[in-house]
Formats: structure tokens, sequence, C-alpha cells
């Protein structure tokens, strides 16, 4: 058995950051528990779950999923009760924030992470993925890219002249958008995904994702999907294989911890 201390052992840098997304992750789940709303491990967070029984040793974040139609009101419980040295963070929030799922960020460290540093809040995170009916696969994969392209380079993910390009295309690429959003809810599909702009292409039977469980995350109780290897499956393929090092993606350029 490889040991992986070398990456997350006790007192190491990354330890510390896991240690910190975890305080997060126990206070989302808190508040999503108490207000009845589903969340789920998603990615390499759910991977991590069932192949490590908590972080994967050189993971760096932590990707937890709900339903898009959930959003405003986890984002109103989340203003209200987050403990003041968290902050949630998406477009509304911060003009310049670039991705169309929200963060919730640790205000007492420093993540350096590329095409972020323009963010006024730049702490040790965790992705909210937003989730939403996707009927068809190849339909999302150009929404995505046209509305997500658009999306990133309007703030300022891009260069100036892509900027003023996509500002222009904007406006139609909201319309398909909306338009593929209406759509939707009248077409027979118990398929999910990421939300469109996401360039995320996996797609879920609702089946896979409920109802939901609980399964163990570091020492906790956190909810997962109703099945978890399908999913994983889906995702990553023979799940269980431990990557070589060279494949073992990290996000961060520099982690501090201020507290």
């Amino acid at each position: 058995m490889e040991d992986f201390s070398k990456y997350n052992g006790e007192g190491t840098p990354l330890r510390k950051a896991q240690l910190c997304m975890l305080n997060i992750l126990i206070e989302i789940d808190r508040i999503c528990r108490k207000h009845d709303i589903p969340y789920w491990l998603d990615s390499g967070t759910l991977l991590g779950a069932v192949r490590h029984g908590g972080f994967i040793p050189w993971d760096d974040d932590v990707d937890i999923a709900i339903m898009r139609s959930d959003y405003p009101r986890l984002k109103e419980y989340l203003t209200e009760e987050l403990p003041k040295d968290l902050i949630l963070q998406d477009s509304i929030n911060e003009p310049n924030y670039p991705l169309t799922f929200p963060k919730i960020r640790d205000r007492n460290s420093y993540f350096e992470e590329k095409g972020m540093h323009k963010m006024k809040e730049q702490g040790i995170y965790i992705d909210i993925f937003l989730m939403e009916k996707v009927p068809s696969k190849r339909w999302k994969h150009w929404v995505d890219y046209v509305y997500g392209h658009c999306f990133r380079a309007l703030h300022n993910f891009t260069t100036p002249m892509d900027k003023l390009l996509s500002s222009m295309v904007y406006p139609l690429a909201l319309m398909v958008l909306w338009g593929t959003r209406f759509v939707n809810h009248f077409i027979p599909s118990n398929q999910i995904a990421h939300a469109y702009g996401s360039y995320s292409t996996n797609i879920y039977d609702r089946s896979l994702i409920f109802p939901l469980c609980d399964t163990e995350f570091e020492g906790i109780k956190v909810r997962c999907p109703n099945k978890p290897h399908e999913v994983l499956t889906i995702v990553f393929g023979d799940y269980m294989q431990i990557p070589p090092e060279e494949k073992r993606q990290q996000h961060a350029g520099k982690i501090e911890i201020y507290k």
C-alpha cells in the first residue's frame, strides 16, 4: 500500500487546508440539513469518500452539488447563517467572478489559483456545483461552449478583444440559454447534469442521485448520491485504480492559512 503522507501528512500545508475545507463542509451540512436542502458530495470529493474514506490525499478542494432550483433558497440561508469567517462567492456579489457556480470561501486563508487573481476573496474554498435537467448531451455541450465562453470573457477571464467579441454574442447566448431551460420544462426526461455553462458533460439519471443517503467523510456524516458506484463510474471509469503520480492534479499554486 502506497504511503500518501508525503501529500497530506499531519501538519503539512495541504492537510491544514483540507481541515479548513472540512470545517466549511460541516457548516454547509448543518445549514442544508436544518433547512431541508438536498446536497451531495460530487466529483473528486465523492471519489475520496468512497476510495479513501475522506479526502483524496493530494486533493486541495471540495466539491458538492445541489439542484439549481434550490440555490436561491440556499444562498439566502448561507448569507444569513454562515460564520463571519466564511463568505459565499458568486458572480452577483463579486463582479469579476468568472464561474457559473458559487464557492464558499474561508476569509482567513489564501488559495492561489490560475485565473482567480482578480478576485476580492481568494481564500480556501468549497465548490457548489449547480445541477439541472439536461435532456440532450450534445445540445448541452454546445450551450456550455457558447454561453460559458461568453460568461467567462465578460467576467475578465480572457483578453480584452475576446471580451469585446463575447459582449456582442452574449445577448444571443442568453436567449439560447433561457429558451433551452424553458423548453426543457416540457421535455420528459429524468437526466440531470451540471448546469449549462459549466463545461461538464457527464449526465446522470435522477435515480442515481436521489434519494440521497449518508456516507462517512473524514469522520463525519455527509450526504452522497443514492448509487455512488454508478456515478463514479460515469465520471472516472475504473475509479478504484490509483492514478500515477504525474496525473495527481492539484489546483493551488500556493496555500496560506492566517489563523
